[in-house]
């Protein structure tokens, strides 16, 4: 029978066990297991993205005519081509259109589309457009499903506030979620660890308390060993960001060995009513900026030709700016993929501001076409049970990664 004086001992080692996020000792033992694995990171742009001011058909003229007081000027338009550019926030990722790691898909949508937040999300969410099959499961929940390889470690990681989200759900795969890299700072907790274990317990539950705080702090200080303070006196250096920031949390994960091959983040401010010019500048600026820095970094360490990312927003918005000098809920906009081992930098047509449909860009590509090609050509699963029919996938990627 344990004493008093045991029994408070054993009772710090039990109470620190919590402190740690828990995936965090599942990852020390899986560390190094898909160290050469594919590794898909998601930007969920929150609000409803403007994609006429993001990627603009600088060369119509109804552009400038929807817009008088929101369209970017011919000479300030980041070239992309004869007819698009990108706005002159994006100047970060016009350098990475120009190395051949970003690329645009434009006119993506759905049919009969929603402009609600909320439906639109999901069905973006669950690759699903009937309302019964909405927050169940989600795209790369199921696609998770059928490639986990083990109980080593998270299928997913979701780094952001709030709830994980829907995309990421699935019957048996697992997800972790972290809000930031402060979750790393566990210098003082490991302190009190080692003086609780250096009195001498030896009870069971106080082993198994020890033995997964260790995991956990020895893969918390490697993972912050690769959050460092970003080097302001180069190019592509991470900024103070939120995205940013956590940008940088999954460059560690990455670095650190990671079993998990999907990372997902979010940066919201996109729903753009009133007064967007300003505001609409410093979101694509931040995520231009963060999403440079995120590859250069992985670049810089050997990594980057396992990653690819995705970028989508719920919907676009209107062609015609309102009387706020904003724009309201649309429908079809362009999504964003980057990395390495894409095959080319524009895929779809560009939007006719001439044929809207109630006066949104009409769909070109169905948003389950990109999924096709990301399930397909980078996460080898296949993609018809999971996005529930036969979507032609894009020819996003070089053969070599097929």
């Amino acid at each position: 029978m344990l004493s008093r004086r045991e029994m408070l001992k054993e009772s710090v080692l039990l109470s620190l066990a919590p402190v740690v996020p828990t995936f965090l000792a599942r990852t020390a033992l899986a560390a190094g297991q898909k160290s050469d694995g594919r590794v898909l990171v998601v930007i969920q742009l929150d609000g409803g993205n403007d994609g006429l001011n993001t990627v603009i058909p600088y060369r119509d003229e109804n552009y400038a005519r929807l817009r008088p007081k929101l369209a970017i000027k011919p000479d300030n338009v980041i070239k992309m081509g004869d007819e698009i550019g990108l706005h002159p926030a994006m100047k970060a990722a016009g350098s990475l259109f120009d190395d051949g790691r970003f690329a645009v898909v434009q006119g993506v949508g759905y049919p009969n589309p929603d402009r609600s937040h909320f439906r639109s999300m999901a069905i973006w969410q669950s690759a699903r457009l009937d309302n019964a099959e909405h927050g169940q499961y989600g795209w790369l929940g199921r696609a998770l499903d059928q490639s986990r390889a083990g109980d080593g470690g998270p299928d997913a990681v979701f780094v952001g506030s709030g709830a994980v989200p829907v995309t990421l759900w699935g019957r048996r795969s697992t997800v972790a979620s972290m809000q930031s890299a402060d979750e790393l700072s566990l210098a003082a907790s490991a302190d009190a660890l080692r003086a609780a274990s250096a009195v001498g317990v030896d009870g069971e539950l106080a082993q198994l308390a020890r033995r997964s705080a260790d995991e956990a702090f020895t893969t918390a200080q490697r993972l912050a060993t690769f959050v460092q303070p970003g080097d302001r006196s180069r190019d592509g250096a991470y900024s103070d960001s939120a995205l940013a920031q956590q940008l940088r949390l999954i460059s560690a994960m990455i670095k650190s060995g990671t079993p998990a091959s999907v990372l997902y983040t979010a940066q919201s401010g996109y729903d753009t009513h009133a007064a967007q010019a300003n505001e609409h500048y410093q979101l694509l600026r931040v995520f231009a900026g963060a999403l440079a820095a995120f590859l250069d970094d992985l670049a810089a360490s050997g990594l980057s030709d396992r990653v690819l990312v995705l970028a989508f927003s719920e919907f676009g918005r209107r062609a015609a700016e309102n009387d706020s000098a904003g724009t309201d809920h649309g429908a079809a906009s362009p999504v964003f993929v980057a990395g390495p081992k894409l095959a080319a930098g524009i895929f779809g047509p560009t939007p006719n501001l001439a044929d809207l449909q109630d006066g949104d860009v009409r769909m070109a590509i169905d948003f389950r076409q990109v999924y096709a090609a990301v399930l397909e050509r980078w996460l080898n699963v296949p993609s018809e049970p999971i996005l529930g029919g036969h979507f032609a996938p894009l020819e996003l990627l070089k053969p070599t990664t097929a």
